[in-house]
């Protein structure tokens, strides 16, 4: 069925895809070209330098892959581990569930640490385990960085001393795709060994780009895993990296002319501006829901995710149906509710390449469908909280000072 554009633009507010700056699409929209040209090795290799800032590393090398997180993620496994390999993962949401069921079908050793939806990795467990663990069975920790069904962002400097303390070799292994280049996250100063992220999340890029980055260890441990792999295959990169041509296939060029473009943005930016941007709306986010007089589904304060709040709406409302109305009613795109949390919670998106005011423009929008539902809502409480937050703590565009 084809569906009639409503005026105006879509409010695209889930935790990705999220929208695409105009300089990004002006970049992608060009022509074909042949990727053995001069142009594109010349292209990647800035890329490949410039995308190790965005990690914060200097050690890490990096694999720009045709492909989503999903595809990132199996590439992070299947380089570095063997089949039987005991992993410890955290069971947080459905996006860290759906990477523990990859690593099962890979046929790892999964030593699954589960909590309550809603709450962050069970980091005692982890201290267990390691501290048991004498004989180095563990030979890599997985975690989410950003829980995106949830809203919880999990500390990885507690797991990088955890496995200090312990003097554990286990590979630190995360996803951060719906944290990195949002929130802030040092792949060398806390050790993490395999980092990801995707191209439609804070890069605002269109889907179908997972970067990997690898420190020294991971690299090391590639040369000896044992898990089948051909199109993930980082051996076959670094052979082309060697050969200064960088791509052991057809690379997705109008995305990495969209890369350039979104490094450009962000570093014009400045990194630690657009982290601070992204804790400012979600702060305002945050505040807008108590103010509206709901619960976000983070349980406490130090999970709270910059990048995507989880709102939980009363029992006599299916939270679907707010999705629903928004997008029916008001062009705006709200997340839905994944697995345990469908139809109890409802996700607001605020990541990416965007600003203050486009935020409170959401924010004004679900007060409407919140009345629209039945929820008793007082209309400008919430967008009232934001502003006065936002207000007080905006500072001046950089580009413009």
């Amino acid at each position: 069925m084809d569906y009639f554009n409503g005026p105006g633009r879509n409010h695209l507010f889930v935790p990705g895809p999220v929208n695409i700056p105009d300089q990004i699409i002006r970049a992608m929209n060009r022509n074909n070209e042949d990727y053995r040209s001069p142009a594109i090795p010349a292209l990647t290799k800035t890329l490949l330098e410039d995308v190790k800032k965005i990690f914060k590393t200097t050690s890490g090398t990096p694999f720009l892959i045709p492909t989503t997180g999903t595809g990132a993620w199996e590439s992070a496994l299947t380089n570095t581990l063997s089949p039987g390999d005991r992993i410890v993962s955290f069971l947080i949401g459905q996006f860290s569930l759906l990477w523990i069921d990859q690593q099962q079908r890979l046929k790892f050793n999964v030593d699954v640490v589960e909590s309550e939806w809603g709450r962050g990795a069970d980091f005692d467990v982890l201290a267990s385990k390691l501290a048991e663990d004498r004989a180095h069975s563990i030979k890599a920790i997985c975690i989410v960085h950003n829980e995106t069904a949830t809203g919880v962002t999990n500390n990885l400097v507690t797991v990088r001393n955890l496995l200090d303390h312990y003097n554990h070799p286990a590979l630190l292994m995360v996803d951060g795709v719906s944290s990195i280049c949002a929130l802030d996250f040092r792949m060398d100063e806390w050790g993490v060994d395999v980092a990801l992220t995707g191209s439609q999340k804070a890069l605002s890029l269109p889907t179908g780009m997972g970067i990997v980055c690898a420190s020294p260890r991971a690299l090391e441990a590639s040369k000896t895993a044992k898990s089948v792999r051909v199109f993930f295959d980082w051996s076959d990169y670094l052979k082309f990296y060697k050969l200064g041509t960088y791509w052991p296939y057809t690379p997705s060029i109008h995305l990495l002319y969209g890369l350039r473009a979104a490094l450009d943005l962000i570093f014009e930016e400045g990194l630690e501006n657009v982290i601070n941007r992204h804790a400012r709306l979600g702060k305002a986010t945050r505040l807008a829901v108590e103010a509206w007089g709901l619960k976000n589904c983070t349980q406490k304060e130090e999970w709270v995710s910059d990048t995507v709040t989880a709102v939980v709406v009363p029992s006599y409302i299916d939270s679907a149906e707010i999705v629903r109305t928004a997008w029916k009613r008001y062009n705006l795109s709200l997340g839905l509710g994944l697995n345990k949390v469908a139809g109890k919670v409802f996700r607001i998106g605020h990541l990416g390449h965007l600003n203050e005011l486009q935020l409170l423009g959401c924010l004004a929008g679900v007060e409407m469908v919140l009345r629209d539902v039945g929820y008793p809502v007082k209309l400008g409480s919430g967008v009232g909280a934001a502003c006065a937050y936002l207000q007080n703590t905006t500072p001046l565009i950089p580009s413009r000072i």
